[in-house]
């Protein structure tokens, strides 16, 4: 309910705004108002106008106002105090040009209270005086202020909706123009590589005899979801520091982005290691030497790094998001011939080539992410015509998985071991295994195979009924017995399964032996069309096997001539699609229980330079020698001194053998408790060192200097098991000097230690067996 205007912000709130106090006198001259009305010949009003005569004209005007207010609100009975009304006409008629306000009016009544109350109670307007005209003017308002309201808001809204309209169709121009101006530099990018390629290939081997500057960028170009559940990824991009031996050639000089900020300790380590050279030569030499070596490789951190410290950006982001580095490698090149060895492939790789005006030493980063998957390197060997276990690539759906699998089982029926290798995981980590022992079926197949033999089991009729049983079992054999290889990355089946089909995979079988032996080669795939073998090792696994730890170098469990036939068809299969640089390849090989012959299975293929490559040049740097993958040795030249005349010797060379072990991924908690400098004398003190001059002992691989947790070792001896023992030995020193028996810490020592065991006692057998023959021969 309303008032009529003018007067509803003439009424107060509430009674507490009131201005009026109760008369403490009775008036002398009361009269009353009935229903808004005076009676002018009441004996009451009469007197008044009497007594007020001389003022009456202001008076009037200020009971015609009363009047009307009591006639609006209907009210029944109104009891005039004369003299408030005098007073109250005085202070109107000098101060008030308009309607007084209606707590000032019924002020001049003595039942004021009772008045005030009907007048505000809610309607009580309309049930006077023009009160039906009030009640159409307050509708008629309400109705347009309603109608006001709502075109308002629906114009805000359509005024909001165009905004909203008029800036997404302005961000989408934006990221339109965006998009195409990344593409087209990325086009552009992706031009300029293939063009310093095709000069790389023309001049590498003008390039590889003339001095030329290496610019090492040890990048992990790994997925974002991968790169943020790796925990100290900057220092697994830094465990190739050893790259630094690059400049063992004397025509090379190294760049090495580091992806962290390396202390003192570290620089001066690889300082004073990078200065040796051959003991055979003379002192001044030497020194000539050693000086030049220090100035022929610089360490560079992107500023980058700062700004980005929790992100796990791979080398080559951080790297193009650092101008200042980026200018200070043009100003080391500037004038030389250049190129860049990068890591796990990445289109910021691009970006940097472009930036610096050198060629990358890698396929494109396109054709890299099509065959380092598991599927594709899988391709890459069937292409060569190379043995690959049995199995199938590219699955995606679950029924998918359990119908390759059914099938494979029941075609390769003395397989115990299945494995699922997520295409896109590394290290391990996208691995999981079934034993087939779990398959209450499995026996009975077995029976089945032996009763109809080798031959006939070959026939689809004859392997259907197992191929039924398997397709029923499999489901629930692989909820309850598979098991994801680490467990500290996919802890069930199920959160390993669902990765798996997102990202695609390969089932293939474990080889059905209990002597396996997996191996490491490490490829360069010229731009030229050479291909050359640069490292070959046995892996030195964790206690699942399937994940590898080091390696011991030369390998010697497959002949040098069937390893290196496999090397180079697989080399030659890369060239032919467009595949250069330096690639790793995995193999395992083992004795067929059925045939009693060595196989040789072809198993991964990384189109990255390896750990193991960078473990293997410091092993070159520190002994000077050459690893010969065609005769599976390394040679290591010793010098001879003999007398010629009286007070002179003569120099000469002998070349001998040695055998080294490479771990590239040690840790332990323990060790962040050690400084470098008091870690390195603590290995002194107990004979843990190189000697140079029988180039046979122990070298380390520091990666940073403020954790401390990861390290790498390298031991060299005259034969394997002095390798082996030497590395054994050290890892249970250190273990014993960095831990208490309430403090032992989180380590991998333990469990290097059990392989190292294990393949002593290998060698020993196979010592052993070896006696025998020559002793029956």
């Amino acid at each position: 309910m309303g008032m009529m205007p003018g007067t509803c912000n003439l009424l107060p709130n509430s009674h507490q705004n009131l201005p009026v106090q109760i008369p403490a006198y009775i008036s002398k001259y009361p009269f009353t108002i009935i229903k808004g009305q005076i009676n002018p010949m009441a004996t009451d009003f009469c007197l008044f106008k009497q007594s007020f005569s001389l003022c009456w004209g202001s008076v009037l005007d200020a009971l015609e106002a009363l009047e009307k207010l009591l006639r609006e609100f209907a009210v029944p009975l109104a009891k005039v105090s004369g003299e408030r009304l005098v007073e109250f006409a005085h202070g109107w008629d000098d101060g008030w040009r308009k309607a007084p306000p209606v707590t000032s009016l019924l002020s001049v009544l003595e039942n004021w209270e009772e008045v005030l109350g009907l007048v505000l109670r809610p309607g009580q307007r309309y049930k006077g005086e023009g009160g039906t005209v009030a009640a159409a003017t307050r509708i008629q308002s309400c109705w347009r202020r309603y109608l006001a309201r709502t075109a308002y808001l629906h114009h805000c809204r359509r005024k909001w909706a165009a905004e909203t309209i008029a800036t997404s169709w302005w961000m989408h121009n934006q990221l339109r123009d965006v998009r195409k101006s990344l593409q087209a530099q990325r086009f552009r990018q992706l031009v300029n590589f293939r063009s310093r390629a095709q000069h790389l290939a023309a001049n590498w081997k003008h390039i590889q005899s003339s001095k030329r500057t290496i610019i090492h960028i040890p990048s992990l170009g790994f997925s974002q979801s991968q790169r943020q559940n790796l925990r100290g990824f900057d220092i697994l991009q830094n465990i190739q520091l050893s790259r630094l031996c690059d400049i063992r050639d004397e025509n090379v000089e190294v760049i090495y982005v580091s992806p962290r900020h390396l202390g003192d300790d570290i620089l001066h380590y690889y300082s004073s290691l990078l200065k040796y050279e051959r003991v055979n030569e003379g002192a001044d030499t030497r020194t000539t030497q050693a000086s030049s070596c220090s100035r022929r490789f610089v360490i560079l951190t992107p500023e980058a790094v700062d700004y980005f410290p929790t992100h796990n950006m791979c080398l080559s982001t951080l790297l193009k998001y650092s101008p200042h580095t980026l200018k200070r490698i043009q100003n080391l090149i500037q004038g030389k011939q250049a190129y860049i060895v990068g890591g796990v492939a990445h289109l910021d790789d691009l970006a940097v080539a472009d930036e610096l005006g050198v060629p990358i030493l890698a396929p494109e980063p396109a054709i890299s992410q099509l065959y380092s998957t598991k599927s594709g390197g899988r391709r890459i060997f069937v292409g060569a015509e190379v043995e690959v276990p049995p199995g199938q690539g590219d699955i995606y759906s679950l029924n998918q998985l359990h119908g390759t699998l059914a099938e494979l089982m029941t075609q390769n029926i003395d397989v115990h071991r299945w494995l699922f290798k997520m295409d896109s995981e590394h290290g391990g980590r996208g691995t999981a295994y079934c034993d087939t022992c779990h398959l209450s079926c499995y026996n009975w197949a077995l029976q089945e195979y032996h009763r109809y033999g080798p031959e006939k089991w070959k026939r689809e009729w004859i392997q259907e009924s197992a191929l039924l049983r398997y397709l029923d079992e499999i489901p629930e054999w692989l909820a309850r017995y598979a098991r994801p290889a680490k467990t500290s990355c996919y802890p069930t089946w199920a959160s390993f399964l669902k990765t798996f089909l997102r990202q695609g995979g390969v089932v293939e079988a474990y080889p059905p032996s209990e002597s396996v032996t997996c191996l490491t080669v490490d490829l360069l795939l010229e731009p030229g069309g050479g291909v050359t073998m640069l490292s070959c090792g046995e892996q030195l696994h964790n206690s699942c096997d399937l994940e590898s730890l080091g390696s011991t170098v030369p390998q010697t469990s497959v002949h040098p001539d069937s390893l290196n036939s496999i090397c180079m068809r697989v080399g030659q299969t890369c060239l032919q699609r467009l595949i250069v640089g330096y690639i790793s390849m995995d193999l395992v090989t083992f004795v067929n229980p059925n045939t009693m012959e060595q196989k040789v299975w072809a198993i991964d293929l990384d189109l990255t330079y390896s750990d193991q490559l960078a473990m293997t040049q410091m092993l070159l740097m520190m002994t000077g020698g050459t690893l010969n993958c065609l005769t599976g040795c390394l040679e290591v030249p010793m010098p001879i001194r003999e007398k010629c005349r009286e007070h002179q010797t003569a120099a000469k060379t002998a070349v001998e053998n040695r055998f080294a072990v490479l771990g590239s991924h040690l840790f332990h908690l323990n060790l962040s408790m050690l400084y470098h400098n008091v870690f390195l004398k603590m290995c002194k003190a107990h004979g843990i060192g190189y000697n140079v001059k029988s180039k046979k002992g122990t070298v380390f691989a520091l990666y940073d200097s403020i954790e401390r947790c990861n390290m790498g070792m390298m031991t060299v001896s005259e034969d394997l098991r002095g390798a082996l023992v030497t590395f054994a030995q050290n890892l249970s020193v250190i273990h014993q000097e960095i831990s208490a028996t309430k403090m032992q810490g989180g380590t991998n020592f333990k469990e290097l230690i059990k392989e190292i065991e294990k393949v002593l006692q290998q060698i020993a057998q196979k010592n052993m067996k070896a006696l025998e023959d020559n002793t029956a021969a």
